[in-house]
């Protein structure tokens, strides 16, 4: 159970991230919509992990790839945003987040089924 403090910090980290992502980092995930879905911070914070959300899901490897690649780049793009409220900026790991796929299967599978 996350308390108060852990679900602000990853709030902001995911807000952070997302921005850096659309931003600072546009080379990095080019040609992709990359969206940040959650982000779970450890109680200690020194740890966050990451959940993203990738369009077109064929592409996935492929950025998943390029932000561990780049992990060193967003996480100092990250303590510049955050380094007036947490002592050390938090490891990232990145984690694919497929419920979109997963549900635009589904419909595809209902909208088959319906012929």
């Amino acid at each position: 159970m996350e308390n108060t403090r852990q679900q602000k910090i990853a709030k902001q980290i995911r807000r952070d991230i997302a921005e850096i992502l659309q931003k600072e980092g546009a080379d990095i995930v080019r040609g992709m919509l990359v969206t940040v879905t959650e982000v779970r911070v450890s109680p200690d914070f020194n740890y966050a992990k990451v959940y993203l959300s990738v369009f077109p899901f064929d592409r996935n490897a492929e950025a998943m790839q390029a932000l561990e690649r780049n992990n060193w780049f967003v996480r100092r793009a990250l303590g510049q945003r955050i380094r007036n409220q947490l002592k050390t900026v938090p490891e990232l790991q990145f984690f694919l987040d497929d419920s979109l796929e997963y549900i635009e299967h589904i419909e595809q599978a209902l909208k088959e089924g319906d012929r």
